[in-house]
């Protein structure tokens, strides 16, 4: 097989997969989507075509857009041709990515997994979720794309949140009265 990856299973897989982890903290940045996908790795296999799995191994680094995610190793699972769950593995997954505000996010994790059928994200692995908004980590972290519902917890460690202060705005002070 190529070491070039099917350009369109993966953006497909990668992009979806990204897009929704950001969510946790605010919306990825919507343009990323339309750069073009870059991946490399030391070794691929598999096949684009109908059921299976296409592994990308070693060293894998992925760049879209402001997107940017460096793991051991990416899997993209197909069902009926239509691409099912993307996972992430290595000690320890990175992501980084601007948003739409033009704030940073970057998240770690052992294992970063997207189902599509459920539209449900999951961080596994000494996982934190970083932005200048705050910080969430643990053991695990599920996230629904689709309702925004975040369940932290399990895997008998503790969850840490921080949460950062809205910014004040300057209120310019009253006048005492007019002459």
């Amino acid at each position: 097989m190529s070491r070039n990856p099917p350009a369109n299973l993966a953006r497909l897989a990668l992009v979806v997969l990204l897009s929704g982890l950001c969510a946790v903290q605010a919306s990825a940045k919507t343009s990323d989507r339309n750069q073009a996908l870059e991946l490399e790795s030391d070794s691929q296999e598999g096949s684009i075509d109908g059921n299976g799995t296409s592994v990308w191994s070693g060293n894998v680094h992925l760049v879209q857009g402001t997107l940017d995610i460096q793991a051991a190793r990416a899997e993209v699972i197909r069902k009926d041709g239509e691409v099912v769950k993307a996972i992430f593995t290595g000690n320890q997954v990175k992501m980084h990515q601007i948003n739409d505000d033009n704030t940073p996010v970057d998240a770690v994790a052992n294992r970063i997994e997207y189902d599509m059928q459920t539209d449900i994200i999951t961080l596994t692995g000494n996982y934190t979720v970083k932005s200048p908004r705050g910080t969430n980590s643990g053991e695990k972290m599920v996230y629904d794309t689709k309702t925004g519902n975040m369940q932290s917890g399990g895997g008998g460690g503790r969850v840490k949140s921080v949460i950062q202060p809205k910014a004040k705005t300057s209120t310019p002070p009253a006048t005492q009265g007019k002459r």
